[in-house]
């Protein structure tokens, strides 16, 4: 009886060790995938920053004088959605960034100049960026380069209203405390295409018609992005 019993443990061990020769190398890919990360696929940005004032040429003018609208400079905010179209390139991301800008609009070297007026510009860009390689740079700091391009909408109640093709170009940084959660610093010259027929009501009886097709605008922002 000691025997067969000696057998049959003697046979549960080889089979037990048969088994194991054919499970650890099925296993093993599961472990070694499990310790690597998960590529991290997505961004969400809220931001906030400042943008520089724009200056609108008015004609007709008077020769030797410079009559404008200016869009004073002020606080702007949004936010921007990224996603990595390329799995494992994680330098490389695309953003869909919404920005707002509440300022207001006064002229300079116009007769009876009309009180400020409240303007609202809203920004929809594409934003296209990549973090270059630079050897002994920190991980946790990243430079990068960006290019946008979209539209900018720019609106003053029923006196001025009109919509521009704009597009940016810039760069920053960001800093990566932890792996799902950054921060980013941003600078971007943003020029806007505008309808050279712009008229702006200014008042009763008051109508300045804005000249040019193109002005520039500066922005640097601070946000802080969710990685997922």
């Amino acid at each position: 009886m000691f025997e067969m019993t000696s057998q049959r443990q003697a046979r549960l061990i080889r089979t037990f060790l048969i088994s194991l020769l054919f499970l650890v190398p099925a296993i093993s890919p599961l472990a070694q995938d499990s310790s690597e990360p998960k590529p991290l696929r997505f961004d969400f940005t809220p931001f906030a920053g400042y943008r520089s004032s724009i200056t609108l040429p008015i004609d007709p003018h008077v020769t030797g004088t410079n009559p404008r609208l200016i869009l004073d400079a002020s606080p702007s905010y949004g936010f921007s959605f990224g996603m990595r179209l390329v799995p494992n390139r994680e330098e490389d991301l695309v953003e869909v960034r919404w920005a707002r800008q509440d300022s207001y609009l006064h002229t300079e070297e116009v007769t009876s100049a009309p009180p400020l007026q409240r303007v609202v510009l809203n920004q929809f860009h594409g934003d296209f960026s990549h973090e270059p390689f630079i050897e002994d740079w920190p991980q946790w700091a990243k430079p990068y380069v960006v290019a946008s391009i979209g539209a900018t909408h720019i609106s003053a109640g029923s006196s001025i209203s009109f919509t521009g093709f704009s597009f940016g170009l810039g760069g920053g940084i960001r800093f990566y405390p932890t792996r799902h959660l950054g921060f980013k610093l941003q600078a971007e010259w943003v020029p806007v295409i505008a309808d050279a027929h712009v008229a702006f009501v200014c008042g009763a009886g008051c109508l300045l018609h804005v000249s040019g097709n193109g002005v520039s605008q500066g922005e640097a922002f601070v946000g802080t992005f969710i990685r997922f």
